[in-house]
């Protein structure tokens, strides 16, 4: 790992986000000076206005459609974090708008970055770039079939950082991050959405309702280890790659609502609601993430989703 320069800045589009706080935070722990870019349309700007309060944090209000503030504002940083995103939702909802952000201003990031010689840019993909995976666990290398506009922007923002790296040298790693939760989420997160569903009627003292068996399952990644990732993706020497951000574990709707039902402390048993659904599967290969960036998961499923219960009920 490189030794940090405490006159570096790292430069994080949507660091007012969901990811980008915690990875705000952990950056000034490693010693780094941060400028957040963030429009403020999904960020927080009380917590980003806290941070600056600390000392050694600036805030910059803008979009990443704009390739002229996006350059304005990354000059005199010398690493970049890009998570700044639309939502799949929003996505699939209204695609023009989306792709305007997650293409055209991913490119404005990666290019300004190639154009002033940025040391290293991490990139927020997605594991949704796979598509519905033919076998476990999802490896860097297998095939990618992205299955709407967000998946597609996240792609051929992996396609234009190995552009970019071929005509300007510019070196980068993609962060595929599986299905992110924690403290502090949004309740229309697309992937992790059953969470809220199944709190919200635990809550209320009513069961958990599953579709199906209720062997879908996800590879659920707590925020806290995915800012972890981050760090170590900006420091490390190695690069040029994607790499998978998960636990490697295939937890099964059925088996979070037994996680859930446990931490609330509710008396029921989930309601089976028998219908086809197509079930789909994901884990993470996580071998490259430990080889490239000395990544590995630090935070089990069931103590995430009690933690995460107890950050909720104490709000």
């Amino acid at each position: 790992m490189t030794a940090v320069d405490k006159n570096e800045t790292v430069f994080i589009t949507g660091g007012a986000g969901f990811i980008g706080l915690h990875v705000v935070e952990q950056l000034l722990e490693k010693g780094y000076k941060v400028r957040i870019f963030d429009n403020m349309v999904r960020g927080n700007r009380d917590a980003a206005n806290a941070l600056v309060a600390r000392g050694n944090v600036e805030v910059v209000d803008q979009d990443v459609r704009s390739g002229v503030a996006v350059a304005a504002a990354m000059r005199g940083c010398s690493r970049v974090v890009h998570l700044a995103a639309d939502s799949i939702n929003k996505s699939v909802a209204d695609p023009f708008s989306s792709l305007d952000g997650n293409i055209v201003g991913t490119h404005n990031v990666i290019a300004a970055a190639a154009d002033q010689g940025i040391k290293r840019i991490v990139y927020a993909s997605s594991a949704s770039v796979y598509g519905d995976p033919e076998k476990l666990p999802m490896h860097e290398d297998d095939a990618l079939s992205p299955l709407t506009p967000y998946c597609i922007g996240k792609r051929t923002g992996e396609d234009l950082l190995a552009y970019y790296q071929r005509k300007a040298g510019l070196s980068w790693i993609a962060l595929r991050f599986f299905n992110v939760y924690g403290p502090g989420q949004k309740t229309t997160a697309y992937y992790t959405s059953v969470i809220n569903h199944f709190v919200n009627r635990l809550r209320n003292g009513d069961a958990p309702v599953i579709d199906g068996k209720g062997d879908q399952s996800m590879d659920f990644i707590h925020v806290h280890d995915i800012a972890r990732a981050v760090v170590l993706a900006v420091d490390s020497e190695r690069g040029n790659l994607p790499i998978n951000v998960g636990t490697g574990i295939d937890t099964s709707v059925a088996a979070l609502a037994r996680i859930l039902i446990d931490a609330i402390g509710v008396d029921v048993e989930p309601i089976f609601n028998p219908r086809n659904v197509l079930v789909s599967r994901r884990a993470a290969d996580v071998q490259r993430a430990k080889d490239v960036i000395g990544f590995e998961y630090t935070i089990p499923v069931n103590e995430g989703m009690t933690d995460l219960i107890r950050f909720e009920t104490q709000k």
